[in-house]
């Protein structure tokens, strides 16, 4: 992994097809970013993810995942993340970050569908605010926030049959995962219909951990192994065990354990922390472990 980057400006990360991690510190925000094309394919990665700072404690990231199913899937990504940064980029100052999110997704939407190729793409955004994060998303790229000891604080319901099933208690995870339509997705930018769902306000304590992710990171793992990765230790470390197994899910087929192979990206963000937090991090991790 390379150097950290002190990121004070908008990072647009598109189509990388090699695999790439970057180390990212955001205002006041750790982040690990990460994306790499399918291991079964040799057209280009339709993920394209977006890390935007803003003025003051405030900052913007995104994960946009390109329909495989459709055409120029990856141009209708590329279009997503640059809408969001330009809009941000041009807000007035008396605009709030809220509306600045909304207008993006409507340029969005409406620039995919100009393509006239029925491109599309699911957009998922974060908006971080001093110590508090709100979601926002159209499609199955999921948010999960997990605390320290693995409890799942808030987590987005992907928006396809399989994720409204799961939440409504109708299918177990293990089913979904295995389902013949576990591929479709029922609300997504380049159709007149988008629907932008937007959470409320969660805090964010200082050593939870939110990781936002296109399928191809939760169609093979289990979201208690997901949480498990992530939970706590190095951010950095946490980032490459989580991109070594889903790959190694991708290439490798067995029974009970799901495997999709596909386009693969994910963030994992972290308020960052002085040294003597990360003293006490480590000692409460190691503490938790002995309990």
């Amino acid at each position: 992994m390379k150097k950290r980057i002190e990121l004070d400006q908008p990072l647009l990360i598109e189509q990388q097809n090699e695999e790439r991690f970057f180390h990212i510190t955001a205002n006041s925000l750790e982040v690990i970013a990460y994306s790499a094309v399918s291991p079964e394919k040799e057209t280009p990665n339709e993920d394209c993810l977006a890390i935007i700072p803003l003025d003051g404690r405030e900052c913007i990231l995104a994960i946009a995942d390109g329909a495989g199913g459709t055409r120029q899937g990856g141009d209708a990504s590329r279009l997503a993340v640059a809408a969001l940064e330009q809009v941000l980029r041009e807000k007035l100052p008396e605009q709030d970050i809220r509306s600045g999110v909304l207008n993006a997704y409507e340029l969005a939407n409406t620039r995919i569908m100009e393509l006239g190729v029925g491109a599309s793409t699911t957009l998922t955004v974060i908006e971080y605010a001093d110590g508090r994060i709100r979601p926002y998303h159209a499609g199955d790229t999921m948010i999960m926030h997990v605390g320290l000891r693995g409890r799942i604080k808030y987590q987005t319901v992907p928006h396809s049959p399989t994720g409204y099933a799961v939440e409504a208690g109708l299918l177990e995870e293990d089913a979904a995962l295995h389902h013949e339509d576990r591929h479709l997705v029922t609300n997504i930018l380049g159709h007149e219909d988008l629907r932008v769902e937007i959470g409320s306000f969660v805090d964010m304590a200082r050593h939870d951990t939110i990781v936002i992710g296109s399928d191809g990171l939760y169609d093979n793992l289990y979201k208690e192994e997901i949480i498990e990765r992530i939970r706590k230790g190095p951010l950095n470390r946490a980032a490459r065990r989580l991109a070594a197994d889903v790959r190694e899910r991708m290439l490798t087929e067995k029974r009970r354990q799901p495997s999709k192979a596909d386009d693969l990206s994910f963030m994992l963000i972290r308020r960052r922390q002085t040294t003597s937090q990360r003293r006490g991090a480590k000692a409460q991790s190691t503490q938790s472990d002995n309990n």
